[in-house]
């Protein structure tokens, strides 16, 4: 219990919030939970729109040694004795990170516009989020670890209402858990490709075939068809066997991986300023429609489905038009193909919509949407029961998700609804990209290809000297993070402002006379 009250007693460092001693009963309006056993009440006041959301970050980033400094660097030697760290970005000290601030082991706290590769929606030690971790369903979820497909506890519809599928994109009212995001994808693939070969069958209540039985075991058709997910050239989709075949941005994830028999379509690679490249982009848009739709209907292992980010985050932040997508879909029913969007790195309020696509303004809502990151739980949407495999044990395995990472998902919800986070992000945003555009306009040569207008945080542009910049953004107390060759990304988390966005347009003005 005390450690209960330490965490609410946290809350007070949030802003508009009070914390009252009341029943244990009431607990649950300050956990999302039915039930709780420690007696504490939180109060928000509804907020103004202009004061921080974390009263007590800090004001600013504090370097004070080299990073990684000698604290770090023994941490650093001592870990890499049993965990690879050649991919490290920088050893953190979370206890010591709150808001929108990541701090390390030797007292350096920078403000963190990368987010742990987007991933942090609401802060680091979220008091609240805390204070649900610690309810009694959490406890629960977490000791008791359910195998959701045979055993799942007894309010799991209730959590799936109350959360994950509170905010299905429209037309989509059911949901396959899963563990991450690449998980998420293979798993809409499997989806995907029964779903095919359950139509040629001529419906579920066909059985399967003595030939088709035993082929399957031997990986041979007609059990095991030729049928293909087409992704697109640059994108990314994950690093497991089936989600790696989609995968098209970088070949040190591919490299000595057999692959799937799988096309790739091209992505449009638009000129910047858009305005002052319209027929030339729109021209490259058409070319990409018509030869997706070329290799839809004559690749040599039919296509099921495609799979497609809103902003090809990993692949280099490449953008296209709503029209583009829109022509994509139209493409995708008029040959009878499923359409996955993956949205684990674009979805939940990153764009200033909850969901990228809703962006395009689709007439026909997608097929399967996929989900990760910032929802801290991973899975896809879908509307159509005919994705739902015709007998059980089809789509399966011993966990499917984790209850846990679905409250979690539920308490994120609870606070961007309170702080109206998505229109947070879709106005800061507005500010941010003006911002860099001054930036761009002074140093032309240094934010090249600026790209994200209208898409709140997801901002991007091209640096010619983007690794040194990465490194010498830290020394001056940013955390960012590059895509592809050349592309700077930021993916702020939900909770950045204003006032952080003149921390970074200050350093991002500094380290182009730097680097000039």
């Amino acid at each position: 219990m005390a450690s209960l009250f330490r965490s609410a007693a946290r809350l007070r460092a949030f802003r508009n919030v009070s914390i009252t001693r009341v029943p244990a009963r009431s607990l649950a309006s300050a956990t999302g939970t039915k039930k709780a056993t420690a007696a504490a009440q939180v109060q928000y006041d509804e907020p103004t729109g202009t004061e921080p959301f974390f009263i007590e970050e800090p004001a600013s980033p504090q370097v004070v040694t080299a990073i990684p400094g000698p604290k770090s660097k023994e941490a650093i030697a001592k870990l890499h004795n049993v965990f690879d760290t050649r991919s490290l970005n920088m050893i953190t000290d979370y206890r010591q990170s709150f808001g929108n601030y990541i701090a390390d082991l030797d007292g350096n706290v920078l403000l963190d516009v990368f987010a742990q590769i987007a991933s942090i929606p609401v802060g680091y030690n979220n008091p609240a989020l805390q204070l649900a971790a610690r309810s009694d369903d959490m406890i629960s979820a977490m000791v008791n670890r359910p195998a959701l497909g045979n055993f799942p506890q007894s309010d799991w519809a209730e959590i799936l209402e109350t959360g994950i599928l509170r905010v299905a994109p429209r037309g989509l009212n059911q949901v396959f858990t899963a563990m991450a995001g690449s998980d998420a994808n293979e798993t809409a693939y499997k989806a995907a490709f029964m779903w095919r070969r359950q139509q040629e069958r001529g419906g579920p209540d066909v059985e399967f075939t003595k030939e088709e039985i035993e082929s399957s075991m031997n990986n041979q058709a007609p059990g095991s068809p030729q049928f293909s997910i087409m992704s697109f050239k640059h994108g990314f989709h994950g690093r497991l066997f089936g989600s790696l075949s989609t995968t098209r941005s970088k070949p040190v994830h591919k490299l000595d991986i057999p692959a799937f028999d799988w096309p790739q379509a091209p992505f449009p690679m638009l000129k910047y300023p858009l305005e002052e490249h319209a027929a030339e982009n729109a021209a490259e848009e058409k070319r990409c429609l018509e030869e997706a739709e070329r290799i839809m209907t004559t690749y040599h292992n039919p296509v099921a489905a495609i799979v497609i980010e809103p902003v090809q985050s990993e692949g280099g932040d490449n953008h296209a038009s709503p029209a583009y997508f829109n022509g994509l879909r139209a493409i995708t029913k008029k040959h009878n193909i499923l359409m996955i969007v993956d949205e684990v790195q674009t979805g939940v309020g990153a764009t200033g919509k909850f969901w990228a696509h809703e962006h395009w303004s689709l007439e026909s809502p997608p097929d399967i949407v996929t989900f990760s990151k910032k929802a801290q739980t991973a899975g896809y949407y879908f509307g159509d029961n005919a994705l739902r495999p015709n007998k059980p044990y089809r789509q399966f395995n011993t966990w499917m998700g984790d209850p846990t990472k679905a409250l979690l998902f539920r308490a994120i919800l609870g606070e961007i609804d309170r702080l109206n986070l998505v229109e947070n992000t879709a106005v800061t945003g507005d500010y941010l990209f003006n911002g860099v555009k001054q930036l761009a306009e002074r140093y032309p040569e240094q934010f090249k290809n600026l790209r994200g207008k209208g898409m709140g945080t997801f901002i991007a542009f091209d640096h010619p000297k983007r690794d040194a910049l990465l490194v010498k953004a830290k020394a001056m107390g940013i955390n960012i993070g590059g895509s592809g060759a050349t592309a700077v990304r930021l993916r702020p988390m939900l909770i950045f402002q204003r006032h952080h966005a003149d921390i970074l347009l200050d350093r991002l003005d500094k380290l182009a006379k730097e680097l000039a």
